[in-house]
């Protein structure tokens, strides 16, 4: 059974950071392309950032420069460390085991809510 568990989320002012962690098990995550989503209220689920399994990362373009994916194939985890969070940032993040080289997505975590606040 494949797990995907977020932690990290919280309340934070703007300008601030906060590190979210998504623990993968009951799969080879080493092989797997991992994502982080986000949904808004009244919005659309959004692709953040994702990163493959050589490692290579991309990202939306609201969050270049500020976010950053990374993964620990040892602890079998996924972060995104997020810097200078602005208001609009605010929304519950997904981790996600996406498809390798298309959009879908075969596995989503439970979510964890960031709010930025003024």
């Amino acid at each position: 059974q494949v797990q995907l568990v977020e932690s990290g989320g919280g309340l934070v002012q703007a300008g601030g950071s906060l590190r979210l962690s998504c623990v993968v098990s009951g799969t080879i995550f080493s092989m797997s392309c991992m994502a982080w989503y986000r949904q808004a209220p009244g919005k659309q689920r959004e692709m953040v950032a994702d990163i493959t399994i050589g490692g290579s990362s991309s990202y939306v373009d609201s969050v270049k420069g500020r976010f950053t994916i990374s993964r620990d194939n040892a602890k079998k985890t996924v972060f995104l460390q997020m810097n200078s969070l602005k208001l609009e940032d605010t929304a519950v993040y997904y981790c996600a085991i996406k498809r390798c080289g298309w959009t879908s997505v075969n596995y989503w975590g439970q979510g964890t809510q960031v709010t930025v606040s003024s």
